[in-house]
């Protein structure tokens, strides 16, 4: 089969690999679209290596059909489903196990269905598992009109939460305001402190932290969750400790991607239980900002690269 490897020169090559190995209890998919995501930009500056036993190429979501499954189990082959990986994506085929793999939700094609895994799980874990989200709490979540965000923003307002989000341009916003956001900061104009004093967050997803991180605790409701699942505005900052443990606010550390399979297979049961019928109603979508050929995989990273895409970048795949 073909996937796309990284050079030396940390260019994007559409090569020939060795077909995966599945491994009794895997399920092995004919991909047919891949999502991106920014560990796939880690990954391949060398600062995100999969975990132990997944493959060596990008890629965290998938769509396509069912090839090869265990007797007696779930899914069968033809069987149209999307999966949360540790890694392998980029490929014509992956081997995952049977409990990371999910239904293609109704009335979503490949492309769509490739980019909910990932980003729903993730504001499943952090939002109702780590923050306990629930109805009439105010969410906080950065980087509202990213993949990740568009699908945090939904699964917060499905909740019954008040959304205060950033973006960073007039379109971004636009898009944000049509998910129901219900305050949008414009973090190159607004101050982001000041507003947040304003609307004080009882959970956080925070993609961003940085040195303003330690600025925003002091914001935050008595009791808060505040959940940094990356830094991408840098990994220090500095904290009024007596602010933050009078208030009581927890300070979280999250990844999903170094989560066990099985915990990543409980993740999925939970968001497919709770919140799949919710894409056939209408009442969340999976926002598809672009779709490239896998073999423009390197022009599709430009894209996150530059930050110019409103919900998620999709690679397709061809028989």
């Amino acid at each position: 089969m073909y996937a796309i490897t990284i050079a030396e020169d940390r260019s994007l090559h559409w090569t020939p690999v060795p077909d995966p190995v599945v491994k009794p209890g895997e399920v092995l998919i004919d991909v047919r679209a891949a999502a991106l995501n920014r560990a796939d930009l880690m990954q391949r500056a060398g600062q995100y290596p999969p975990p132990p036993g997944w493959p060596e190429w990008m890629g965290l979501e998938v769509a396509g059909f069912v090839l090869q499954a265990p007797a007696g189990g779930r899914w069968r082959p033809g069987d149209k489903v999307c999966a949360l990986l540790g890694g392998g994506g980029y490929a014509q085929k992956v081997a995952v196990p049977m409990g990371m793999v999910a239904p293609v939700p109704e009335g979503l094609s490949f492309e769509e269905a490739a980019a909910a895994p990932e980003a729903f799980a993730t504001s499943y874990l952090n939002l109702c598992m780590e923050g306990g989200l629930k109805s009439g709490d105010t969410a906080f979540i950065q980087a509202g009109a990213s993949g990740l965000g568009v699908a945090a923003i939904q699964l917060a307002k499905a909740i019954g939460a008040k959304v205060v989000t950033t973006i960073g341009s007039d379109e971004k916003a636009a898009l944000v305001g049509s998910l129901g956001a219900d305050v949008i900061i414009n973090h190159k104009r607004d101050n982001v402190v000041d507003m947040l004093a304003r609307h004080p967050p009882d959970v956080a997803m925070d993609c961003v932290a940085g040195p303003e991180l330690g600025n925003y605790l002091e914001t935050a409701a008595n009791g808060c969750r505040w959940i940094v699942i990356a830094t991408l505005g840098g990994p220090t900052t500095t904290v009024n400790m007596n602010a933050f443990f009078r208030r009581g606010v927890k300070l979280i550390g999250s990844t999903l991607r170094s989560r066990s399979s099985e915990m990543k297979a409980q993740i999925l049961a939970g968001l497919e239980k709770e919140y799949w019928p919710a894409f056939a109603s209408g009442k969340l979508r999976s926002i598809v900002y672009k779709t490239l050929p896998i073999t423009q995989a390197q022009q599709a990273h430009a894209i996150l690269e530059r930050n110019e895409n409103l919900g998620k970048v999709v690679l397709t795949v061809t028989e």
